[in-house]
């Protein structure tokens, strides 16, 4: 009943990607987990985003078993650099004509539920993402045109970064696999 790996590699090699995806990065700033690394890794190759920004002291996966371990090969498919500064981080993305969308829980933050990304389809999308625990730095929420929040209705108010990113590029299929 279950599709093969081979049925599976042809169905999606035969795919056309959603449009919002073929133009999106994921930014990774300060995380503090090679595995969450590597789960976001295995997000960006199942979703087709061809590129990962990794800055501050986000661990890369050159020589790193527990990104390798997580993303079980992804991060081999996944085209990604590292930036030891956010502003440098930043520098190349606006070289890339990216819209900055800081994926944090900040008064202007506009749930994604609400968010339409029809102002902005000239861009690139960069979603930036920051440390489990602290969120994203003054520094990249200021340099952010939109901050985004996933709506939760629980007590703990927090996702792991591997389900946010999840959810955000599940939105960004939702809209704009239908387009």
């Amino acid at each position: 009943m279950k599709l093969t790996t081979e049925e599976l590699f042809v169905r999606h090699s035969k795919a056309d990607k959603p449009w919002l995806l073929q133009k999106s990065i994921i930014c990774l700033h300060n995380i503090r987990s090679a595995y969450n690394v590597g789960a976001v890794f295995r997000n960006a190759d199942a979703f087709g985003i061809n590129k990962v920004f990794l800055s501050g002291y986000t661990p890369t996966p050159d020589n790193n078993i527990e990104i390798s371990k997580t993303a079980i090969g992804a991060e081999e498919y996944v085209s990604w650099s590292h930036h030891s500064q956010w502003s440098t981080c930043l520098e190349k993305l606006k070289k890339r004509n990216a819209c900055i969308i800081a994926v944090e829980q900040t008064h202007q933050s506009i749930p994604i539920t609400s968010f339409s990304y029809a102002d902005i389809t000239n861009k690139r999308l960069a979603f930036v993402f920051g440390n489990e625990v602290k969120g994203l730095d003054d520094q990249a929420l200021g340099s952010a045109d939109y901050h985004l929040i996933i709506p939760q209705f629980g007590s703990k108010h927090s996702l792991n970064l591997s389900v946010a990113t999840g959810v955000i590029l599940y939105d960004l299929v939702s809209k704009s696999i239908f387009k």
